[in-house]
């Protein structure tokens, strides 16, 4: 039997929409691109949400791993 590690999950989700929340609430949407160990994640096309509306558009972004509560995909 296959076992499953937290870094596969986020391997199946490269090149596709994700959602990451951060520990002072707001959110992220973008397509993932890249991460490390660390889960230090780059993100492209991506929008900024605070409360669920939308705040800025960014385009590529680097987010801290440390500062990640949640990453989910879309």
């Amino acid at each position: 039997m296959e076992q499953s590690r937290p870094l596969d999950a986020l391997n199946h989700s490269r090149n596709k929409t994700v959602l990451v929340e951060l520990k002072n609430n707001k959110q992220y949407i973008g397509k993932l691109i890249a991460f490390d160990i660390h889960i230090n994640t780059v993100l492209d096309d991506t929008e900024e949400r605070v409360d669920g509306t939308l705040k800025r558009k960014l385009g590529t972004v680097f987010i801290r791993g440390d500062t990640i509560t949640i990453i989910c995909p879309q």
